[in-house]
């Protein structure tokens, strides 16, 4: 009997247990790289990846990382397939996956990659949406385990705008029981929609307070793609909200900073934050490599691997 097609369109679609694995993967399949060590699975495998956003770490982690595995990749944009065109997503979806073994979309809409995977065959990865962003905080949890050991009990503080990567931390807090404060401007709340209330979410008015005894520390730029005509409205609205050292000092001592990238040093974060020996940042963004690569893994063969 055929095992069903899984897909890794939000955080919460791998139970916590499945996480567990991926997050163990994760760290063997990153010390055999360090070893350079040869570990191909995914030989004859191909990866598809569909940007109707632009990205470097995305497509960099992806595409790196399926060659490492030691399958092949096509890459595909709007401007040169039917995805820009009139050709339902649909049939897109029906063509594709027929042709290749699992497909990574970094789109809008999270309900054009939820119709994308519907009328798949494959497994279908959010490489990132308006709403969600799980592969980056699938790395981004790694390197706290990494760094610190087990996230559960702890509080990260979000600082900043209600976006794809505060709606997956607080899907995440939910599921691997930690809690999430999220401090915004006024005028930027959170959509109630994708941040349930629950005893993993605080809301907080004044960043300070978010920041205050938090585990880790994190943010994203102000203007996120879409918004770039909101751009100085945002500057001046987020002014308080950059993530500084007054904020990194009420914070617990050894608190980490992260920042999926790219980074506005002088807006949402410091300079003396950004590279200070706090951040993690570069740890975080290569940590999106290999748990990419364990995912996939996983998607693709469960747990029969070596």
């Amino acid at each position: 009997m055929a095992q069903p097609i899984r897909h890794f369109l939000q955080f919460g679609d791998l139970a916590r247990e499945e996480l567990a694995w991926v997050f163990e993967r994760t760290r063997i399949i990153k010390e055999r790289f360090k070893r350079y060590e040869f570990y191909q699975p995914l030989r004859d495998r191909t990866l598809a990846m569909v940007f109707e956003k632009a990205s470097t770490r995305t497509r960099v982690s992806f595409e790196a990382g399926m060659y490492q595995m030691g399958g092949s990749v096509i890459h595909i944009t709007t401007g040169d397939s039917q995805l820009g065109r009139a050709e339902p997503i649909e049939d897109t979806a029906r063509v594709i996956s027929r042709m290749v073994d699992i497909v990574m979309i970094r789109t809008f809409e999270q309900s054009k990659l939820e119709r994308f995977a519907q009328y798949s065959r494959v497994p279908v990865i959010n490489g990132l949406t308006n709403e969600y962003h799980p592969c980056q905080i699938l790395a981004d949890i790694f390197t706290y385990l990494e760094q610190c050991g087990p996230i559960s009990g702890r509080i990260v503080a979000w600082i900043g705008d209600a976006n794809n990567m505060a709606y997956t931390w607080i899907q995440a807090a939910h599921l691997l029981d930690f809690r999430v404060n999220v401090s915004t401007p006024p005028g930027y709340p959170l959509d109630p929609r994708l941040a349930p209330a629950g005893p993993h979410l605080k809301v907080c008015a004044d960043p300070i307070e978010a920041a205050t005894n938090a585990d880790l520390v994190t943010t994203d730029v102000w203007t996120s793609m879409g918004f770039e005509a909101e751009n100085e409205a945002r500057r001046r609205a987020f002014a308080d909200w950059q993530v500084n050292d007054e904020m990194m000092r009420v914070a617990q001592p050894n608190a980490l900073f992260m920042h999926c990238l790219p980074a506005h040093r002088g807006e949402e974060v410091t300079a003396s934050v950004m590279d200070g020996p706090q951040s993690v940042v570069w740890d975080e963004a290569e940590n999106r490599l290999h748990a990419q690569k364990a995912l996939m893994e996983y998607l693709l063969l469960g747990r029969a691997v070596e």
